[in-house]
């Protein structure tokens, strides 16, 4: 089954950060990969997930 795509807000939501902290990231080449769909960028959520898993742990 497929999941949802996950809007900008809802990957803030997730990890806890501001949606503007999420720009920066993606505008320096940091963070969860999205992908822009029209003028909408969207996250797959085993993709946030695989992100966050592979951050090191206590950095």
């Amino acid at each position: 089954m497929i999941r949802n795509l996950w809007s900008i807000h809802d990957v803030s939501a997730y990890l806890g950060v501001p949606v503007g902290t999420l720009y920066h990231w993606r505008s320096s080449g940091y963070g969860p990969p999205g992908r822009r769909v029209g003028k909408y960028v969207r996250y797959k959520p085993e993709d946030v997930e695989s992100w966050f898993e592979s951050l090191e742990v206590g950095a």
